[in-house]
């Protein structure tokens, strides 16, 4: 082993100085698939992606506490730049007050439904009131990130409870896969709701990571 590898493998200086130089990206699991395309197909080799734990999602009283824990784990390995790779995700505004405390940025929007539609788009979307939304990921994870967090699989009788409000799912599709679109549409039919399809790709989120340097 020569020095610069003792040095990299004990965090000495050399260590801090690289880490220094990346920016350490603390997102949410639910989105790994599409920040690590947008970072291969940007050459954003600069980014250090951290995920939290994705079942977080149906759990936003954690995001907060965890990221936090996260920035101070981030900044104790030698990251000086770090970028929050949440939007608000129903913290009601406890994320931003920790990102304001801390010096550092988040993704623009309430939700990851509204980025990858593109937050000024969805905002102006008056009829989606009623609606119910997937992304790829819960589209691949409809059973162990809708199904089973709300008891469905075990209590069936509370899907009315649940879903009597909504008129419609509306997949928010980030790549062009039948496999999953045929999985959307299960998903309305086992909730009771009309199917809508709308391609988004990656939405906002691609400017949001292009400007975490």
């Amino acid at each position: 082993m020569d020095v610069v590898d003792a040095e990299l493998r004990d965090g000495s200086p050399t260590g801090e100085r690289m880490n220094a130089e990346k920016v350490r990206v603390i997102a949410c699991g639910a989105i790994a698939r599409e920040v690590i395309a947008i970072r291969e197909a940007n050459g954003l080799s600069h980014i250090d992606l951290l995920c939290l734990p994705a079942i977080w999602h149906a759990h936003p009283e954690k995001i907060t506490p965890g990221v936090e824990q996260a920035i101070a784990e981030a900044r104790a390995e030698g990251f000086s730049r770090i970028f929050v790779g949440y939007a608000d995700c129903g913290t009601g505004g406890l994320l931003d007050r920790l990102c304001e405390r801390e010096g550092v940025e988040r993704i623009a929007g309430p939700h990851c439904y509204s980025f990858f539609a593109g937050n000024e788009a969805f905002a102006a979307k008056d009829d989606d009131v009623t609606s119910f939304f997937l992304t790829d990921f819960l589209a691949r994870q409809f059973r162990a990130f809708v199904i089973e967090p709300l008891g469905l699989d075990r209590y069936p009788q509370l899907k009315d409870m649940y879903f009597g409000n909504y008129t419609k799912l509306v997949y928010l599709s980030q790549v062009e896969d039948e496999g999953l679109q045929q999985k959307a549409k299960e998903a309305a039919d086992y909730l009771g709701l009309t199917y809508e399809y709308r391609f988004t790709g990656y939405g906002d989120l691609t400017g949001e990571l292009l400007r975490a340097r």
